[in-house]
């Protein structure tokens, strides 16, 4: 690897370390960018190419994982988990919950009752693919 790939993938991953840690806070792309120290076009092209991924699409992914783990974990309203992860609206974390999992929020809930297997096994299944491929009937 050559020390300009090095470099930039060094610099994408701090912006998406960034995007791990601060999820739930708005983020923009030219804060990002800023980040990774790269103009904004740069970055959005850098960082799909180094993780196969739009930055927007790789936070919305997730704050979809998070929403899961608390549908899942906890009792709160589906509107209380929405906001906490970092969705303005309902109606958008609905659309992309469900573009991403493939079913709505609520169904989501009803169908992860704890499972008793080992964590590990439970959330290499229950995370969403980064590739927006929806389970089939096959794989329920």
């Amino acid at each position: 690897m050559s020390r300009e790939s090095e470099r930039r993938n060094r610099s994408m991953l701090r912006a998406r370390d960034a995007m791990d840690a601060h999820y739930a806070q708005p983020l923009d792309i030219p804060t990002l960018a800023r980040i990774a120290h790269v103009s904004a076009p740069h970055f959005i092209r850098t960082f799909r190419a180094v993780f196969g991924e739009t930055p927007h699409r790789y936070l919305q992914r997730r704050r979809v994982e998070r929403a899961m783990f608390l549908l899942r974990e906890s009792d709160r309203s589906i509107t209380d988990v929405c906001f906490e992860v970092g969705f303005a609206s309902l109606g958008t974390f609905s659309r992309t919950f469900r573009e991403i999992t493939g079913e709505p929020p609520s169904a989501y809930r009803r169908r992860s009752a704890p499972i008793d297997v080992p964590n590990c096994f439970a959330a290499a299944w229950l995370r969403p693919s980064r590739f927006g491929e929806v389970p089939g009937p096959d794989r329920r």
